[in-house]
């Protein structure tokens, strides 16, 4: 109540002030209403972020596997090597590069990777399934490395790329259309968040549970894992002849 009437207070002030007075009010006023819708549009985004990342794909999977097997940090490093490309594809929008990621030959590249990298690590997770499992915490024996590289590699689509294009695209063209970086940053800061929070929700949850649950059954997780990589590698080699099939049809 006292912020308020205080509030209310200088706005009358400024009413009535001198010339120079009233400005300074005034930009007092503004200043606060762009910190309020700063602090809202940074939290609507962390949300969209949020729900964005909640339905399960490769990368959830990954993570979940990652994390069931090896540990919070492996699983986390997972998340990160998205990240990476997520931020990267930001950059890139940004710089005005969506024309050429979209560019149906560069399109036919990234499925052909896709197709070939979710073979490999569906392919690794199958040998996994044969070995140990490490109950006790972090499997020192396993590499970071690895982890991360694998959700970057999966994180490599030209799905993901449509994905951020098509959340991008109205916000770039109305934010630097308006001349407000400061926005554009925000928007991918609040986005970027939200998937990290997913991120630590999900592998918080595994790290609490794996704990209950015995090696055979994370065996098996590892093989339902493998199974859902392969699936997703022939759509992204089904995609991937599609393009080739259109470029011969055209030729």
């Amino acid at each position: 109540m006292l912020a308020r009437s205080n509030v209310k207070s200088r706005r009358a002030l400024a009413l009535f002030a001198e010339p120079e007075e009233k400005e300074k009010g005034f930009d007092y006023y503004n200043t606060y209403n762009r910190r309020i819708f700063m602090i809202i549009t940074l939290f609507t985004y962390i949300l969209l972020g949020l729900s964005l990342a909640i339905p399960a794909g490769a990368m959830t999977v990954q993570m979940t596997k990652q994390g069931m097997r090896n540990g919070f940090v492996h699983g986390w490093f997972v998340g990160i090597g998205g990240m990476t490309v997520d931020l990267s594809l930001i950059v890139l929008i940004y710089l005005g590069f969506s024309s050429v990621l979209t560019n149906p030959w560069v399109e036919t590249v990234m499925w052909l990777l896709g197709f070939v990298f979710l073979m490999f690590i569906g392919i690794e997770s199958i040998k996994e399934a044969k070995s140990e499992v490490n109950m006790e915490g972090e499997d020192p024996n396993k590499s970071l490395l690895s982890a991360y590289l694998s959700g970057f590699m999966i994180a490599i689509s030209p799905a993901n790329i449509v994905f951020w294009i098509g959340v991008f695209g109205p916000v770039l063209v109305s934010s630097l259309g308006n001349a407000s970086t400061s926005t554009f940053i925000l928007i991918a800061v609040g986005i970027l968040l939200g998937i990290l929070m997913h991120d630590m929700i999900l592998l918080s949850f595994v790290h609490f549970t794996r704990r209950f649950l015995n090696p055979t059954f994370i065996k098996r997780v590892s093989i339902f894992a493998a199974i859902v990589l392969f699936g997703f590698s022939g759509y992204f080699g089904y995609e991937f002849i599609k393009q080739v099939m259109t470029f011969i049809s055209k030729a």
